[in-house]
């Protein structure tokens, strides 16, 4: 008996569901994609690029926007004798500083042996390296920077590259850049004399609505499930729960790839709405547990410490509120209990990770406050707490509370 087995009821291409995909066309970014086009016209004109900046939330397509539109202007551009393209991309998750963009863009242009150090040249140096390189390539060049975000306040490249032709740094290479963001503040943290540069053209990509992630999945799945393989509705219920939670077209893709390998795990002949239910909870638990991975001791304590309020019925609940619960846990578990203005930092990198979400109150002349909830499910967030051991007795009385409460 074999143990592997190939299974394909359900899916007949599952990679048009993968993040790494990339369709024919763009679907539901009309408005965006001639915005995009237009802020790219000066370089099949043959003029100097425009610096673009664009941000959104995840999985709104600003990425794919980018890759189909370059593809698109690399392949239409050839007609032209007199404009020579070349597109750099990189992603800067892993980046935190313009030195090292720097480095990462001057080792993508020189040759495989032939790369320098991330470490032990004057940031200067390694500036003056990446402008001989790109003389050296010539002709217009767009660099991409995709989650730009990431390189914070150290932005000095940021500011240098635009201007790097105008500065003398480059003979006659034309240099644009395009930066990529879901940090809808990143813009306003950037020096002011970056923001003129590097946000020429700006442009935002809005959530999907309901009716736009249907369209988007519906296309999608014509190419990756396979014919009467789900039932009626379960395309506008994937799609529903990604608008009402992101608007990001990446979650209600991944719903509906994993309710269709839940539905073959169970040798089912189609895809129903029972297995996108299973599906968005195994996802929010791998949402929560992907975030605890970050968090310390007193982070997960933090969490730890809403969920109880959530079991109590007693959420949302202000940071004062929290504070109790979390210094009881630390009493329960022999735990050192740390300042409340430490638990509220806490609570803000919770909601970052889009584990809590916060409602702003306004208190007259005290000002305002926030007040936490769990912004994913109860269940998921109580299942991704159960391998902190050391805390299990504690995890218990919450879900006995929790189940007296009918908390779900």
């Amino acid at each position: 008996m074999t143990r592997f087995e190939r299974k394909r009821s359900i899916f007949q291409n599952k990679d048009a569901l993968g993040e790494s995909y990339q369709p024919t066309e763009i679907e539901e970014r009309d408005e965006e994609i001639a915005a995009y086009t237009d802020a790219l016209q000066p370089v099949v004109d043959g003029w100097e690029p425009n610096n673009v900046f664009i941000y959104g939330n995840t999985g709104v397509g600003k990425t794919a926007v980018t890759e189909y539109l370059l593809e698109e202007l690399q392949k239409d551009i050839e007609r032209y004798d007199d404009v020579d393209l070349s597109v750099i991309s990189i992603n800067c998750k892993t980046l935190n500083s313009s030195y090292q963009v720097a480095v990462r863009l001057v080792n993508e242009l020189r040759p495989p042996g032939n790369e320098i150090s991330s470490t032990g040249y004057p940031q200067q140096t390694v500036f003056s390296k990446l402008y001989d390189e790109l003389d050296v390539l010539g002709g217009t060049i767009l660099i991409v920077l995709d989650e730009i975000d990431s390189i914070g306040d150290r932005d000095e490249l940021l500011y240098e590259l635009p201007r790097a032709r105008s500065n003398g740094y480059l003979e006659s290479t034309r240099v644009g850049v395009i930066g990529i963001s879901n940090d809808f503040k990143f813009r306003e943290q950037l020096d002011s004399r970056v923001q003129d540069t590097l946000c020429e053209r700006e442009l935002q990509f809005p959530p999907y609505d309901a009716t736009e992630l249907a369209n988007i999945l519906a296309s999608r799945a014509d190419i990756a499930v396979k014919d009467d393989a789900y039932e009626d509705g379960v395309l506008e219920f994937c799609a529903a729960l990604a608008a009402r939670d992101s608007g990001s077209a990446r979650q209600g893709l991944d719903l509906l790839r994993l309710a269709g390998e839940i539905a073959e795990s169970r040798d089912a002949d189609c895809i129903c709405e029972d297995h996108v239910e299973d599906a968005r909870s195994k996802l929010e638990q791998e949402r929560v547990e992907e975030g605890m991975r970050e968090l310390t001791t007193h982070g997960r304590l933090t969490l730890l410490a809403v969920i109880s309020k959530a079991a109590k019925d007693e959420t949302p609940c202000r940071t004062r509120e929290v504070y109790q619960e979390y210094v009881d846990l630390c009493e329960s578990s022999g735990t050192d209990t740390l300042a409340q203005r430490s638990v509220h930092n806490h609570l803000s990198d919770l909601r970052m990770l889009g584990i809590l979400s916060a409602k702003e109150n306004r208190s007259g002349s005290r000002g305002n406050y926030y007040s936490y909830s769990l912004d994913v499910p109860f269940t998921s967030a109580i299942g991704a707490m159960a391998d902190v051991l050391y805390l299990d007795r504690e995890i218990e009385v919450i879900r006995d509370i929790a189940d007296m409460n009918d908390i779900t």
